[in-house]
């Protein structure tokens, strides 16, 4: 679309001038619209922007949330992106792999341990094989010193991928 478009080449000017486009024929509340809003300007590197596209919204679904999380997560803003996540499932919205692999993001640029488990933990309780979502666990644990659990959870994948073998390579050689 035009608006992955602006995201790609993080034009800011052009992406602001289609959203005034989209809100004069009323379509910014619109789920699948908003959520291209909130990509666009996460990737431009406005947080307000996207976080005042995603307040917005009429309706949330797991896609527009993660969204959201995902545009913190990437700007280095993982306490927001937690905190997201969390209201997220206040809300009774439940996370899908790829709303893990975003906040997995996020507490690896925050580095805590503490925060790490937990979010393994509420992985594990999902039911979400690990295969899925195992890259960006191990990155995380290698992110924050942890390599028992980035060994661990290398161990539990049945068939290792390169990927797989790369993120645990890269958290040897991050500690």
């Amino acid at each position: 679309s035009i608006l992955d478009a602006c995201a790609s080449l993080a034009a800011l000017v052009e992406g602001m001038e289609i959203h005034a486009s989209i809100l004069d024929s009323g379509l910014e509340s619109d789920t699948i619209v908003g959520t291209a809003l909130i990509n666009m300007y996460g990737k431009c590197r406005s947080l307000n922007d996207a976080r005042n596209v995603f307040n917005h919204l009429c309706q949330r679904d797991v896609i527009s949330w993660t969204a959201m999380i995902g545009v913190y997560a990437q700007n280095g803003h993982g306490k927001d992106a937690l905190e997201l996540f969390r209201q997220m499932q206040l809300e009774g919205l439940k996370p899908d792999r790829i709303t893990f692999i975003s906040v997995l993001d996020a507490c690896a640029g925050l580095a805590s341990p503490v925060e790490c488990k937990e979010i393994h933990d509420a992985i594990v309780g999902s039911g979400i094989e690990l295969d899925s979502v195992g890259t960006a666990l191990i990155n995380m644990y290698g992110k924050c010193g942890n390599l028992n659990d980035a060994r661990s959870t290398f161990d539990k994948i049945n068939q290792p991928n390169l990927f797989l073998w790369t993120a645990m390579i890269t958290a040897y050689a991050q500690n």
